[in-house]
Parts: C-alpha cells; structure tokens; sequence
C-alpha cells in the first residue's frame, strides 16, 4: 500500500491523518523500510523527530485510549519489555515449568533456565519474527502465568512444559469457535482484548470453568463466569447487547452445543500439554515390556527405564519431548490416550511382553479405520465425511488434525463407541498381530 509512496509523502500522509491505526501503519512501513531512527525532518521543540519519537507518541495515544491492539504493537516496534518479565519466567521455571515461545512444529524456543530481561525479549522476538504483537502478548501472558501459578498452583497439576505460542492459538481459536468469525478477525479481537480481560480468558481457559462473553461498545470485551452444568467443561459465549457483528442478540444461549466439545477438550488440553494423573510413570512401565515406543519418527528406547526411574522429572521430560514433536493439540491427546491404553494392557498383565518397538501413531490410524468401519455399519455421522467411501477407503474430507477424522475426536472417550474402546481394539489387534500367546479378554467391546 505504501510502497509505491515517497518518504516525504508518507511523512506528510502521517501529518494529516488523524487515525491511529493509520498512524501505526504508516509507522510500521517506516521502521521496515528506514528504521527507527530515521529523522522525519519534522522539528518539537528546535530537535528533530525520529521515527520512535513519533512511535512513543502514538504509544501514548493509544494508552489513553485503550485501544490495547496498537498499544501492543507500538510496545513490540520500540522494543519493550513487560514489567517483571524475568522474574516471572524464574516463577515457571522454579515450579518445575519449562516454557516455550514461539509457534510449532518449526520455530518454537524452549526456555529451560533464567536469563535476563534482554536475553528473554530477543528470544521472544526473535520466535514470532516481524509479529510484534504477538510477541508482546507472550511477554504479558508469561506475567499472567506466574501470577496463576503462584496463587492457584492446582491450574499447573499434570502439566510440564507451557507452550505459549499453541495456548495463544486456543485463545484465538476460542473466539473464533463462539464468535463465528475466521482466524484473522479472532487473532484480531485477541489482540484487542484490555489487559484484565486478557489475563481472565486465559484463567478461564487453564482451569475450564465456562464463561460468557458480553461487547461493550468499540468491540472491547467482558468475561464473566457462567453458571451452568459442568459436563465436559463447555465453554458458552453469549452476546448482551451489541455483537460485534453489529447484530442484537436479545436471548443469549442458555444450553452448550454438545457438538464439538471432545474435539474442543482435546485441543485445549493438549496445547496446554496436560496429561492423567500418574501418566509419566506408567509409561515407564510399558517401556519395561516392549523395545522402544516411537511418535513422529523419535523413539523412547527401553534402555531410559535403566537410567532413570519412574518418578523421575528427567525421565516425564524425555517423554514430554517426544510428544511436543506433535503440532496438532488434538492429535497429540489421542497419541496419549493410546499410551494410556497400553499402560492398562501392562498394569493387568494381559501379556508378559509387548515385543518390538510399537509405533503409538499407528495404534490412532488403526482405531481411526475401525472407528470409520462402525460408522458405516451403524450409519453414523462420519458418513457424512471420512466413512463414505466404502468402509473409510476415501479421502479424509472433513480436515481432520493428522488423517484422523473430526468425529472421532469428538467422541468422548469411555462409553461404547468413545475413543478408549476403539484405541483398545487396536491394542488388541496389534498383540494379535505379535502372536500373544492367549487371546486377549476385552471388557470394553
């Protein structure tokens, strides 16, 4: 847009608007192209104005009129660091929290030990590249972080490593999800969200409670819990007053939609890396029977259960590393569905061995095309999709996260056609396959 311009035209384009968000792109293009102490031949006070004098000033502007989307990119273009920063990540990591910046699978930084206030801003700007916005959004969610942690350390249990860059994503996805728009407008009206709104969906995301969404006026936000049944922990967005949309809801919603609340669960407990009680441990007692469990390529050999013991922090983050190498969330709760099944199969001693090293993402494929079997015999809804085509032979049409279908990571995970029973008659078929020397008694067909 502003290519085609003269520096000298821009300037004079900056002189005349009196739009800030105008402002701040005629700035942005300016600090790419010149940077920011570019002197604007503009004078204040007998001094020449440079491009981050004009910056602050916008900085300013935008502070005394909470427009907190160009507040946090103006902060990210000057280069500054939310207050505290340090000593917030030194709150995570002294909890025995390893944190990550940045968006996976290809540019994601883990933070393993304190650094200082510079070194943490470099790093997290240097994971979101030219996206100062949302690099400004990591420095203030890691405040937000620690201040939870300290006060409600239950929100953390389960959890090892904090990957801010998927738990943005959620947020976004979240409204996204209740507000009906597309990616691009919900990152918008993340961005745009005051700090206490902010620091009060991510609360309500880490512990999921449900909430309500009232606009109040210029697209701002108020989150306010939401009193209803806590089955799955359905989040419900309702609208008082003026939508963004600019329509009038009069009736807000008063019952969740069930419709897509596993597929929701998963996408937020795997972002937020959460895993069952005792998990870590049991998967050192399947690695005991079997040579090796391999996800997206890395193997966790057997020989780590001689290394290290079952309750042992370094042995949940070798664990926590392969599982990371997982981008989709959702994806990355069924792959850990799959080790739970098969710690059941080693806890009751089905088998004395579970033989070669098992491919785990194998075992979601295999429970994938059994689930889509079903579907065409009960008539159910993936044939509207995946299970078309002749007993789930055709193409996945649905954008499923890795192949799977979107049903399947829908259902609920116990009940007759819930995930843990279609992951269980997998295990079954691949001890089958490995000629156990019983048949297998399954309880749960």
């Amino acid at each position: 847009m502003y290519a085609e311009q003269e520096t000298d035209e821009l300037i004079a384009m900056l002189r005349e608007t009196e739009s800030l968000d105008e402002q701040g792109d005629i700035l942005q293009y300016l600090v790419d192209t010149q940077g920011l102490d570019f002197n604007t031949g503009m004078l204040e006070n007998g001094k020449n104005v440079t491009v981050r004098d004009l910056l602050k000033s916008l900085y300013e502007k935008a502070c005394t009129q909470k427009l907190w989307g160009l507040v946090r990119h103006t902060a990210g273009m000057l280069g500054k660091r939310v207050e505290d920063l340090a000593k917030a990540v030194t709150d995570l990591l002294v909890r025995q929290k390893q944190i990550t910046v940045g968006m996976p699978p290809n540019n994601e930084h883990t933070i393993t030990a304190p650094l200082p206030e510079n070194e943490l801003r470099q790093l997290i700007h240097l994971a979101y590249g030219d996206d100062e916005s949302t690099a400004m959004l990591t420095q203030e969610l890691l405040v937000y972080l620690a201040m939870f942690i300290r006060t409600e350390p239950q929100l953390f249990l389960e959890m090892l490593r904090l990957r801010v860059g998927l738990i943005i994503q959620v947020m976004a996805t979240e409204l996204s999800r209740t507000l009906s728009c597309n990616g691009e407008e919900a990152s918008e009206h993340l961005l745009n969200l005051s700090p206490f709104e902010m620091k009060n969906l991510l609360y309500h995301i880490l512990s999921g409670k449900e909430f309500a969404i009232n606009s109040v006026g210029r697209g701002n936000f108020s989150i306010v819990s939401n009193k209803s049944n806590r089955y799955g922990k359905k989040s419900q967005i309702m609208f008082e007053g003026q939508s963004l949309q600019g329509s009038i809801d009069d009736a807000p919603i008063a019952e969740p939609d069930r419709q897509g609340q596993w597929l929701r669960r998963r996408r937020l407990d795997g972002a937020l890396n959460r895993v069952p009680r005792d998990f870590y441990p049991r998967v050192w007692g399947v690695l005991e029977k079997c040579q090796g469990l391999v996800i997206q390529g890395k193997v966790l050999q057997p020989n780590l259960t001689q290394e290290m013991t079952s309750g042992e922090l370094k042995f949940a983050l070798a664990v926590e590393t392969v599982l990371n190498s997982i981008p989709q969330p959702e994806y990355r709760q069924l792959v850990v569905e799959a080790l739970m099944v098969l710690t059941l199969v080693v806890e009751y001693k089905a088998v004395d061995h579970l033989g070669a090293a098992i491919y785990v993402e194998n075992l979601v494929q295999k429970a994938n095309q059994i689930f889509l079997d079903e579907q065409m015999r009960c008539n159910g809804d993936a044939t509207l999709c995946c299970a078309k085509a002749g007993g789930g032979g055709g193409a996945l049409v649905c954008g499923g996260a890795a192949g799977i279908c979107q049903h399947l990571y829908d259902s609920a995970p116990s009940g007759r056609y819930g995930t843990m029973t279609h992951l269980a008659r997998a295990v079954a078929a691949l001890l089958a396959e490995r000629g156990a020397a019983e048949p297998v008694p399954c309880a749960v067909t």
